[in-house]
């Protein structure tokens, strides 16, 4: 099985924005990364698994697990050399590991090992308080509370910094802010 690359080493600060479906990630994200003028990293699995879907008309499966961590490592490490004092992280293998509890009931050793050996300053945790957006990919709308618990328990369960991160708009806009100015 292949293997997760390694973090390279940042001087700045590491944010993953974390958290259940159609919570604002990918929006915060941006939004954060043209506030501190750096860059952000997109979610991997979004773009692979809709191209998947785009093609087969099919979900996620457990094999898709190791490419989708090992694409979130790489582009998290490519994207350092263009960081100034931050780098935003739309998911992480946390976030994989996740997903993959939940849906396949197993993670694969090295995902694991990932998991444990991660290091970020700060996880935004997004609340449940955005309305749910629709797509191709997004499933289980009935379930948000449920899958919010999870998230938060991994962060607990592994002893991850993190902040919650609720309201709409520039409330979360400014409650994000609010939570790196902890760091």
């Amino acid at each position: 099985m292949e293997k997760i690359p390694e973090q390279r080493h940042f001087s700045g600060k590491k944010i993953v924005l974390y958290g259940p479906e159609s919570t604002g990630k990918s929006t915060l994200s941006r939004k954060l990364a043209q506030h501190h003028n750096t860059t952000y990293i997109e979610e991997f699995a979004r773009d692979y698994l809709q191209e998947k879907f785009n093609r087969t008309q099919l979900a996620a499966t457990y094999d898709d697990i190791m490419p989708i961590a090992i694409g979130q490592r790489v582009a998290e490490n490519e994207a350092l050399d263009r960081a100034t004092d931050y780098l935003f992280c739309d998911t992480d293998v946390l976030e994989t590991y996740v997903y993959c509890k939940a849906y396949f009931d197993k993670v694969p050793d090295p995902l694991l090992e990932a998991v444990h050996n991660a290091y970020y300053d700060l996880y935004l945790l997004m609340d449940i308080d955005t309305p749910w957006t629709n797509d191709d990919l997004r499933d289980r709308p009935e379930q948000r509370e449920a899958f919010f618990n999870l998230f938060k328990n991994a962060l607990e369960e592994f002893n991850k910094p993190y902040q919650l991160i609720s309201g709409l708009g520039d409330d979360r806009l400014n409650n994000a802010l609010k939570a790196l100015q902890t760091l």
